[in-house]
């Protein structure tokens, strides 16, 4: 059974919108070309989902997943209805493997079915399954390298089923992962000398887990999930001031938080998450053969904090930056430049979902 899971297929369209459906909020952006090789910011919106609407990637609130799309999608004020969307990289199985070249299509799709059996533990008619041809094997001009991509049914469906219910059309399917680390290609352009040859730790943050992914030259070279995230000084807040859940976290993204907040919570909050990146730093050098980072990027919601990077690097030692995809794009007059920079760095999966409408066919 085959579905374009990976934007494998053909994920060039006219018109598409990158819609990341994460554990707290629904993003949406449209991007469009600005002249040779380059984009611009047509659109963005973020909506909070409802407590509890995504459990460990999965959607367990249709309905309340739904009216955030709805909304988000409403607030973007856009026509576009095509949607490349992305699963949680711990729902896909991804195995690079090595083929001869010169394999007709059928053969190829026979192969990869086979081989795939050897590392998906499903039947393999409970999965969807695709494959892209990344390139010439790296030793033998006469083999290719291809990339499999296989997930339940069922996450690609609910995702499917949120989308169609909210009026847009998943045409694309991609994994969180390969779209964030589509945003970061742009990322990598702004660092010295373009990041060449450069060791360079992506941190997302998110509302309960924060993810290191270690990257050189683009290629990954570690990557590491830890239980930690701005769930926890939601929780903190409402613990504080007397708030229940819900109204913490409005609080927290409106920033009109009672006195002290800063002080006593925050800074206390953006402290433990650097001692965490430090850990997860830590594992790196022992678990591989490298014993340094030369840049560590922030993404994710975490990241919008004022004042993340000095305290990451100041616990660090590493130069840190916040992620940016959007830093040399042009912006349209739909966009508030301010409000973008801020909210830049808990938009890279929306970003790189959003890129895919200029992959080539």
């Amino acid at each position: 059974m085959r579905f374009d899971i990976s934007a494998l297929l053909n994920p060039k369209a006219k018109s598409l919108l990158g819609l990341d459906i994460s554990s707290s909020a629904v993003k949406l952006v449209e991007l469009a070309a600005d002249g040779k090789n380059g984009y611009r910011v047509e659109r963005y919106a973020i909506e909070v989902l409802p407590k509890d609407a995504v459990a460990d990637g999965n959607i367990v609130n249709h309905d309340g997943a739904v009216e955030s799309v709805k909304r988000a999608w409403k607030r973007l004020g856009t026509s576009t209805r095509n949607v490349a969307m992305a699963l949680p990289t711990s729902a896909v199985i991804t195995k690079k493997i090595i083929v001869p070249a010169g394999l007709r299509e059928e053969e190829l799709g026979i192969l990869v079915e086979t081989e795939a059996n050897q590392y998906i533990p499903f039947a393999i008619e409970e999965v969807n399954l695709d494959y892209q041809v990344i390139g010439r094997s790296p030793v033998s001009a006469d083999e290719l390298e291809v990339l499999i991509a296989a997930s339940k049914k069922e996450r690609v469906e609910d995702r499917v089923a949120v989308a169609e219910a909210a009026g847009l059309k998943a045409t694309v399917m991609d994994v969180e992962s390969l779209a964030s680390l589509a945003a970061f290609e742009l990322i990598q352009r702004q660092l010295p000398d373009a990041g060449r040859n450069q060791i360079v730790a992506l941190v997302d943050a998110g509302a309960n887990v924060t993810t290191l992914t270690v990257l050189r030259n683009g290629q990954q070279v570690y990557s590491r999930e830890q239980a930690f995230g701005g769930h926890q000084l939601t929780q903190e807040i409402a613990r504080h001031f007397g708030m229940n859940l819900d109204d913490a976290e409005a609080a927290k993204r409106r920033g009109d938080l009672p006195e002290g907040y800063e002080t006593e919570l925050q800074v206390p909050f953006m402290e433990g998450l650097a001692l965490e990146i430090s850990r997860a730093l830590q594992f790196f050098f022992t678990s591989t053969q490298f014993n340094h980072v030369d840049h560590i990027v922030l993404a994710g919601g975490c990241a919008v904090m004022p004042g993340i990077e000095d305290i990451v690097a100041t616990r660090t030692q590493v130069n840190t930056l916040l992620a940016n995809p959007f830093a040399n794009m042009a912006v349209s007059d739909w966009v508030r430049s301010k409000a973008l920079l801020a909210d830049a760095s808990s938009l890279m999966i929306a970003c790189g979902l959003a890129l895919r409408r200029f992959d080539p066919a």
